[in-house]
């Protein structure tokens, strides 16, 4: 069962990280294209900035 949660994170986190990675140049963002794909998750939860580009990215 554990097994079945990692996965399925792993999948959100993938997933996440891929988009956020293919509409990188929908953002305001020119550099730090790898940490921020890298580190979503928390830039997501403690910058309203960067949710508003995130959800720019994913957009398209």
């Amino acid at each position: 069962m554990s097994t079945l949660i990692a996965l399925l994170l792993a999948g959100i986190y993938g997933g996440g990280a891929f988009k956020f990675w293919t509409g990188f140049n929908r953002t305001n963002f020119t550099q730090g294209k790898v940490k921020f794909t890298l580190l979503w998750p928390l830039f997501l939860a403690l910058n309203k900035s960067y949710r508003e580009n995130f959800s720019r990215a994913l957009k398209g």
